[in-house]
């Protein structure tokens, strides 16, 4: 989900090597870690602590109370009390808010990128990148905001009526650990700028970012309790979205996971919005500009570690071009630099903890033990310095793959690329097809004509035309089957978090028939 900067992101020299507070905002990995009624706070009741161990040293950065019933109850009930006075508010006082939190993240976006880095292991420039477009979120719906209207209609006789868009209310997120705070702002930007107030409970891995969050809306404006942060593990998010107090959830995560926060929404018949895993295809026709097919590869797998739920990890290459296209996909597959994520040069971070990285590794053994070929990577490397402890995988490349091996069919999460080849555009698409996901897929090819056929057979939400992995602001993101239910970004999500309420206003003597009979 990366937006496609300039080079001047990759370039651009860091400001300082310590991570510092500026202008209120801490990016240091200090507490208090919750954000309720506009301040930094420890919970009021905890269900234990959890470690937060930075992923680019591998080594423990803070300890974290998880927040239990009580404190949960608190968040709500504080979201709850704030959700009058926001709704009440015009969409441009809403917007002119959001509009300023933006440029007050752009103000303060080394630290809290830098924060990013030592939170979740991305290289320093994808971090760059992802503040990037949290601030083009921002700008997005706190522009969008005044827009956020109903219409109006004439009856006959008339007669007429209105459908206003009103917020849902009270908005429980659960975010995921490999965009922290990209996938909280595609929530909340929309959230708030349709008049709902919010309570966010980031990953336990990388859970920094959104507190981050908290503090630069207060600064912009944005009235105490309108948004919140609650810590805390899997008890955590169960208590926040089985919560009654709740009117609407958002999530995005494993499958899983997606099940039990749709089947908790269920009970109160909530609305839900669920953003969930991916097996994405990629689809290289022998007619495709092979160097970007090649760049357009690497977006589709080796971005955060591999560690993007839109990748497209399964990539068919039409035997014409198979060869050629291999090799270069190698070739520059083993260039990347691993290394520590502080530096410009890394293009290979820290996977995002130990277990996870076991986890990819097995996906890699499974795959030799079916027969496929590792034909670069899928190796630990021992980066030096302060990174020693962190685990950090090479890029892998599986070929000799088959449809059927389970590196292929599951969802890895990992910097693991399979390469196959196919020899008709029915083939590539019938196989293409053949998943329980459809979040993203992608085509490659010059033929126009052919690009939107594919493009139009494909099952998936979000789909490419040479190129991949581009998630801006003004496009809707999501996906079909098991990927998810619902969108998040552009027009779509307003659809998300509001509601219609339809007013018929009747300017003549009510007509009944022969109910009424006059004496």
């Amino acid at each position: 989900m990366w937006l496609g900067l300039s080079k001047q992101l990759t370039g651009r020299r860091l400001q300082s090597a310590a991570v510092i507070t500026r202008m209120g905002i801490n990016t240091t990995a200090q507490g208090p870690f919750n954000w309720v009624a506009g301040q930094r706070c420890q919970p009021v009741d905890n269900v234990g602590e959890f470690d937060n161990v930075s992923p680019r040293t591998g080594k423990l950065f803070c300890r974290i109370p998880a927040s239990g019933k009580m404190e949960v109850d608190r968040a709500v009930a504080t979201a709850r009390s704030a959700f009058p006075g926001w709704a009440a508010m015009s969409g441009m006082e809403r917007g002119r808010l959001l509009t300023k939190a933006a440029a007050i993240m752009r103000e303060n976006l080394e630290d809290i990128a830098r924060l990013d880095v030592n939170d979740n292991g991305k290289p320093i420039w994808e971090a760059r990148a992802d503040m990037e477009s949290v601030i083009a979120c921002l700008e997005y719906y706190g522009g969008l905001a005044p827009a956020i209207v109903g219409y109006h209609c004439k009856l006959p006789g008339g007669s007429w009526g209105t459908a206003s868009r009103e917020p849902l209310g009270v908005v429980g997120g659960v975010g995921a650990w490999n965009y922290p705070l990209q996938t909280c702002t595609w929530k909340v930007g929309p959230a708030l700028a349709c008049g709902n107030t919010f309570i966010y409970k980031p990953s336990p891995l990388a859970p920094l970012a959104a507190v981050v969050l908290g503090e630069v809306l207060q600064q912009a404006g944005v009235p105490d309790g309108v948004y919140n942060v609650v810590q805390g593990e899997g008890e955590t998010g169960a208590l926040l979205s089985s919560h009654q107090g709740c009117d609407k959830l958002s999530f995005t995560g494993s499958v899983p996971t997606g099940a039990k926060i749709m089947a908790a929404g269920a009970k109160g018949i909530k609305n839900v919005t669920l953003e969930l895993g991916g097996k994405s295809p990629l689809i290289i026709f022998d007619d495709a500009n092979l160097k970007n097919a090649v760049k357009g590869a690497l977006m589709a797998n080796f971005l955060t570690q591999g560690e993007v739920c839109s990748n497209g990890t399964r990539i068919f290459v039409q035997r014409g071009v198979y060869e050629e296209f291999l090799k270069e996909f190698v070739k520059q597959a083993k260039q990347m630099k691993i290394g520590d994520p502080m530096n410009d040069d890394t293009t290979v971070g820290g996977t995002i903890s130990e277990d996870h990285a076991k986890k990819v590794l097995g996906y890699i053994e499974s795959a030799r033990s079916e027969g496929a070929t590792v034909a670069c990577g899928g190796e630990r490397v021992i980066v030096g310095g302060d990174c020693a402890s962190g685990w950090y995988l090479s890029p892998a490349v599986l070929t000799d793959c088959t449809d059927g091996m389970k590196a292929v069919k599951e969802e890895i999460f990992g910097a693991v690329a399979a390469v196959l080849v196919f020899d008709t555009e029915e083939e590539a698409l019938e196989r293409a097809n053949n998943t329980d996901f459809g979040l993203a897929a992608g085509v490659f090819t010059k033929d126009v004509t052919r690009a939107h056929r594919v493009v139009n057979k494909l099952e998936a939400g979000t789909t490419y035309i040479n190129t991949f992995n581009l998630a801006p602001a003004e496009l809707p993101f999501g996906g079909y089957k098991m990927s998810g239910i619902g969108r998040e970004n552009g027009l779509a999500a307003i659809e998300h978090y509001t509601q219609y309420k339809t007013v018929y206003v009747e300017m003549n003597d009510v007509d009944c028939g022969p109910l009424y009979q006059e004496d």
